[in-house]
């Protein structure tokens, strides 16, 4: 996962006090650990993201854990009230360990 290119979509400039969404992507299999390979009929190990967090300004604003349940490539869309010009940073981790990270600057007028 470590290659992964995540994506983020989040506007650069907001008023203080607007609330906006922030959009997440991120390319990953999320292999559940419940099929079998359709070759050799072995079992397909579990490969998810587990966690993702989001902090502003290094204040978390939302963090959450994943199952297998979640599909392929998975999207998030959440809002975040605007306080201060700052930095919103985006960190994915999958059951290897891997992590991706991206940022995104915000500006509050």
């Amino acid at each position: 996962m470590a290659k992964a290119k995540a994506r983020v979509k989040a506007p650069k400039k907001v008023k203080q006090g607007e609330i906006f969404e922030v959009k997440t992507l991120i390319p990953h299999k999320m292999e559940s650990g419940q099929r079998k390979d359709k070759k050799t009929g072995e079992k397909i190990p579990r490969m998810i993201i587990n966690k993702f967090v989001c902090t502003y300004n290094g204040k978390e604003v939302i963090s959450s854990a994943w199952e297998g349940a979640i599909s392929a490539n998975p999207y998030l869309s959440f809002f975040i009230k605007a306080d201060k010009s700052g930095t919103l940073d985006f960190t994915w981790t999958d059951d290897s360990g891997a992590v991706v990270s991206k940022s995104a600057k915000l500006t509050v007028s």
